[in-house]
């Protein structure tokens, strides 16, 4: 009995998410996000190519990520947050102090990386 309760529980099933995204489905997202530590930081220079394609990288492998980006005036963040939306096609789901979480769906993400079903 014990091999079947594990063969049951192997695959999780895909988050469904819709567009836009609902205050629960937000408030979800924020929960999984908690858990999570900034995957990658903006530095001084601010947002090059290099920088966003490793942020679509991470979009891609995690869909679910924490970026740090550089100290400033609440308008300068909300700046550079924006550009970094606009660039990588992702959603805002929290812009909080320096640290702002983004979304990005890929029905292919490896299941072992993906944050949106790790932490489901």
């Amino acid at each position: 009995m014990a091999a079947n309760m594990t063969n049951q529980t192997v695959s999780k099933p895909r988050v469904k998410l819709t567009d836009p995204l609902t205050n629960e489905q937000r408030k979800s997202l924020k929960g999984i996000a908690h858990q999570l530590s900034p995957i990658v930081t903006i530095g001084a220079q601010g947002v090059s190519d290099r920088v966003l394609e490793e942020i679509g990288r991470a979009l891609d492998d995690h869909e679910l990520i924490k970026i740090k980006i550089p100290a400033g005036s609440k308008e300068q963040r909300d700046a550079v947050a924006q550009a970094v939306v606009e660039a990588t096609q992702a959603t805002l789901i929290s812009s909080i102090g320096r640290v702002c979480v983004l979304l990005r769906q890929n029905p292919e993400a490896n299941p072992k990386l993906s944050n949106l079903v790790r932490f489901d």
